[in-house]
């Protein structure tokens, strides 16, 4: 439960009030050490932390799915290529285009579930990274949603809002560490760049050995986004961890 006064710590066991608040005196007292931003409120991030894992595992689904599409089409556009053309070999081909299609549309719509419910939980993290620490944050709130849609910046603003929440919800006296972030950060882009050197190569196929090797482009681009999407909920199921734990914990000790 959430501090009925203060609005920003967990309430101590049995009551409504936050140590900090529980001792404080009704009268003016001098500033406190902690004075968490007036439009910023400690808010759980763990529902929406929970949906977005949830969401990155359909990404992860959606990803399986469509290697399986991969490989139908690697080998019917083999075959071709070899000269191996038979009486089924027509119909090979219509299912595997068919069921590239669909692994498509599946993708998409995986995606578009993943990024609304990524950018929720990825909102709230932001606002109560602000009241862990204020000053600590080098981008403003509206990057945190921005950041991901605008070009050439979406390459690292993203990364630094990530960090900058991740220390502000680090433990208070805890060893900073950023390998996790930076372990995701660095797959995400390469499977960004990946999906868009195979959909080019994709759309310029004519032959079917070209057509195979696009083929064999889409796979790895398949293959990493999967990972990339396993530590992107590993760093959103640890972040919100972070800071639920970070949030019972109350205001700084004095003696950090």
């Amino acid at each position: 439960m959430i501090c009925s006064r203060c609005h920003h710590f967990a309430a101590a066991p049995g009551g409504t009030l936050c140590a900090q608040c529980a001792v404080a005196l009704p009268a003016p007292a001098p500033a406190a050490p902690f004075a968490p931003p007036a439009n910023a409120w400690l808010r759980s991030p763990v529902g929406l932390g929970r949906a977005a894992a949830v969401a990155l595992g359909l990404v992860i689904a959606a990803d399986l799915f469509a290697i399986w599409a991969d490989l139908l089409n690697m080998r019917v556009a083999d075959e071709l290529a070899d000269g191996a053309y038979t009486a089924g070999m027509g119909r090979r081909a219509d299912h595997a285009d068919s069921v590239y299609r669909v692994s498509g549309l599946v993708q998409t719509t995986a995606l578009l579930a993943s990024i609304v419910m990524f950018l929720c939980w990825f909102y709230r993290a932001r606002v109560n990274a602000e009241v862990f620490d204020q000053a600590g944050h080098e981008k403003s709130r509206g990057w945190a949603i921005g950041g991901w849609f605008t070009p050439v910046v979406n390459l690292w603003f993203p990364r630094r809002i990530t960090l900058d929440i991740w220390d502000a919800s680090t433990a208070w006296g805890a060893r900073r560490s950023h390998v996790l972030v930076n372990t995701w950060w660095t797959l995400w882009i390469i499977s960004l760049f990946a999906d868009r050197a195979a959909a080019v190569e994709y759309r310029k196929a004519d032959t079917a050995s070209e057509l195979a090797f696009a083929a064999r482009q889409m796979l790895f681009s398949d293959a990493v986004d999967i990972v990339a999407a396993v530590f992107a909920i590993l760093v959103v199921l640890r972040l919100t961890r972070m800071q639920h734990q970070k949030a019972l914990a109350g205001p700084v000790p004095a003696m950090v």
